[in-house]
């Protein structure tokens, strides 16, 4: 089977989002022949002029699905006018908007919404990374939820940490932040006023960002603990990233963060203001310095996150739609 990723490019730090790629990996590695379509136009009539580049790509060889990743690559995938089947996974921002503070979203990003619901007849199936996603699907019967998987091998790295090579000190404590520092729906200005209540001269915040995934796996093995103060998110994949490496994490109450936490010792979900979040890193550190290391690996595959297993759902998904009659009211 041929499937065709249509991806933005637009991304100033990495070719293709990471998590994406991981997807992709994860779906040749169970056989599926994988092309990518990278948009690199911007804005909403920069994904609209878009549609005849990816007709005319489509014209260079056959492909049996196409896999868009976030409404307005799906957009441009509809827009093409191919005759292909087309799923649509569903990102975050695109289905809830942007979030810039709790329960609070940019009203100018209120149009992605509204495309988000627009363009559920015009494709064959629709992938939501968590079940709050869900919500902003109206046809239930074309979609599912299939969070990303974590490729449990690449982070099967030194238990015993990194911290020599990262320069950072074997008798301190770190707390971590890898989000982007500028994007306001990762709420990086939490993690700044937690640093300033704990004055242990002993334990040290860090937000390294950006920096590559080799690199994350690696801080993630060597911190005590990882601190997601998201407003909002889909299913995170820092969160994911961390629990394989067995890193405690305390995140805010979003996406399916309740559902990957479970009951598992080492992961606490804090509240929005800073004095929560406070008291939430100091039990985080307090069990690193104790137990050490969480049990979240085995938490994935007890969920089967693991990425073979949900490359397997999706291709269940692309194989169930190729064998389906097309509908007319689809593209």
């Amino acid at each position: 089977m041929k499937v065709l990723f249509i991806v933005s490019g637009n991304s100033n730090f990495c070719d293709i989002a990471p998590f994406i790629k991981s997807q992709g990996k994860s779906l040749e590695g169970e056989g599926i022949d994988l092309l990518y379509y990278k948009i690199n136009r911007k804005g909403i009539i920069g994904y609209y002029k878009s549609a005849k580049d990816i007709k005319h790509f489509l014209k260079k060889g056959k492909v049996d699905i196409i896999h868009a990743h976030y409404t307005l690559s799906g957009w441009a995938t509809v827009l093409s006018y191919t005759k292909l089947p087309i799923v649509l996974s569903l990102m975050g921002s695109d289905a809830y908007g942007e979030y810039i503070g709790e329960n609070k979203i940019r009203f100018s990003s209120r149009y992605l919404t509204m495309l988000t619901y627009l363009i559920q007849p015009f494709v064959d199936f629709i992938i939501c990374k968590s079940k709050h996603l869900e919500k902003y699907v109206y046809l239930k019967n074309k979609t599912e939820v299939i969070p990303n998987g974590i490729k449990l091998n690449e982070t099967n790295y030194n238990n015993r940490g990194y911290k020599t090579e990262l320069s950072l000190e074997r008798d301190k404590q770190y707390v971590l932040f890898l989000g982007n520092k500028t994007n306001i729906r990762k709420n990086f200005k939490i993690f700044e006023e937690a640093a300033k209540f704990i004055l242990d001269k002993n334990v040290s915040f860090i937000a390294p960002y950006p920096i590559t995934h080799d690199m994350v796996i690696r801080y993630l093995y060597s911190v005590d603990v990882l601190v997601v103060p998201s407003f909002m998110e889909g299913s995170s994949n820092i969160i994911k990233e961390a629990m394989a490496c067995n890193c405690p994490v305390v995140a805010t109450k979003v996406g399916d963060v309740e559902w990957l936490f479970g009951d598992e010792p080492g992961h606490y979900i804090s509240g929005f203001d800073s004095k929560d979040l406070v008291e939430k890193i100091k039990l985080a550190l307090e069990f690193s310095s104790n137990i050490g290391r969480t049990n979240g690996r085995e938490r994935l595959k007890k969920l089967g996150l693991d990425s073979e297993s949900v490359a397997k759902n999706i291709i269940k998904i692309y194989e169930k739609i190729i064998a389906k009659p097309r509908s007319k009211t689809t593209n």
